[in-house]
C-alpha cells in the first residue's frame, strides 16, 4: 500500500482535529469548496492525499520544509544508510519522550 492510500476519509481527520474546512483545507493549498467536494466523495488526487496525510496526520509544517534538507536526508539514506538509521531512531525516542523537534537551518 503506497503511503497516499491510507488517507480514505478526510473528513474524519478533519473533524477530529476540530478544524473548520477552510482552515483545514487552506493548509495544503486547496480551497474550501475544493476540499468539500473531497468529502463528499470526489475521487481526491494522489498529490493532495499524500499533502492531506503530511500535514495532517503526520503533522509536517511543509513551511519548515527545505528541498536542501530532503536531499540530505535522501544523501544519508543511500550513502550512510547505520547514521540515518542512528539518526531517525533518536528522533522518534526524543518525540516519544515529549521533547519538541527543533528545525534548524
Amino acid at each position: 500500500m503506497k503511503s497516499f492510500d491510507i488517507v480514505a476519509k478526510p473528513r474524519d481527520i478533519r473533524r477530529k482535529l476540530g478544524l473548520n474546512q477552510q482552515e483545514f483545507w487552506t493548509k495544503i493549498g486547496v480551497t474550501q469548496s475544493g476540499g468539500s467536494r473531497y468529502e463528499s466523495g470526489r475521487n481526491m488526487p494522489k498529490p493532495v492525499r499524500e499533502l492531506l496525510r503530511l500535514v495532517h496526520v503526520e503533522q509536517l509544517d511543509l513551511s519548515k520544509v527545505k528541498r536542501e534538507d530532503l536531499e540530505v536526508a535522501a544523501y544519508l539514506k543511500e550513502n550512510e544508510p547505520q547514521r540515518f538509521k542512528t539518526l531517525k531512531t533518536a528522533v522518534r525516542a526524543r518525540k516519544k519522550n515529549g521533547a519538541p523537534s527543533r528545525a534548524r537551518s
